[in-house]
């Protein structure tokens, strides 16, 4: 599959603006899926029990999440930009809905996973996220690590990315598609926000004498990572979000960095 960049629409009755992966078909995506979202105020997101292992990551606003014995408000946060936010754990085979008590916009990662005990629902607060920096310099950005390989889950892995403008990211290049030795084989959804109306950026998804593919980011556009290395630039000046959705047969980080750009 090549590389495929999605673009948001208008919000369908659902509030949904963009979809990727699972549950859409036709993405060549077999591990995972993202759904966004951009909800008005009294206005109520649902899904009933399935099969997937989902992540719901609010983005900005607050709402209340009823999932099973859970019941809890959430939120605070006015952009994925200025603050780590609450997420919520969902596990496959439990029904679910969250209403917005303001404006709204939240994610939804999903993963097929393998047969296993899931964990409980769960809310995942702002002070559980572990904060990091990755890169020095020009490579220099935020790590919010929302899901984990240490927490509990099936298969669902979510990181939040934090980009100021003018700076690179994933980088320096890496890849997990299992074509090395230390690599795990995890599919990829990039989501990406920027600060500003108008901010862009570029990826480059590529393999080593294979698929090379460059992208222009919008604001609320995701990329369809299913192999490959795939570094990420910020424009200047246009400060970049993105969430990072993973999911495959381990669930394990295991990279592998392009030898042009080792040492």
């Amino acid at each position: 599959m090549r590389t495929k960049l999605r673009l948001p629409g208008a919000p369908d009755a659902e509030g949904r603006t963009l979809a990727a992966g699972l549950p859409r078909r036709g993405d060549g995506l077999a591990y995972i899926g993202l759904e966004a979202f951009e909800l008005a105020p009294g206005q109520t997101l649902g899904r009933a029990a399935g099969a997937l292992e989902t992540g719901l990551v609010l983005l900005g606003g607050i709402g209340r999440i009823e999932a099973g014995g859970l019941a809890a408000d959430i939120g605070g946060r006015a952009s994925p930009l200025e603050a780590p936010g609450h997420a919520v754990y969902l596990p496959p085979g439990l029904a679910w809905r969250f209403t917005a008590a303001s404006s709204c916009a939240l994610a939804l990662g999903h993963a097929a996973v393998p047969a296993g005990v899931a964990p409980p629902p769960r809310i995942i607060t702002p002070g559980e996220v572990r904060l990091s920096t990755r890169g020095s310099g020009q490579t220099a950005r935020t790590i919010r690590d929302v899901l984990p390989e240490t927490a509990p889950a099936l298969g669902l892995l979510l990181v939040e990315v934090v980009t100021p403008g003018g700076h690179w990211s994933s980088f320096p290049p890496h890849k997990h598609d299992m074509a090395g030795p230390g690599e795990t084989a995890l599919e990829e959804i990039y989501y990406h926000r920027f600060a500003r109306p108008g901010g862009f950026g570029f990826q480059r998804i590529y393999e080593t004498g294979g698929p090379d593919d460059a992208v222009t980011l919008t604001d609320g556009a995701a990329v369809l990572v299913p192999r490959g290395y795939h570094p990420v630039a910020a424009a200047p000046g246009c400060d970049l979000y993105y969430l990072n959705i993973m999911a495959g047969p381990e669930r394990r980080w295991g990279i592998a960095t392009d030898p042009d750009f080792v040492g």
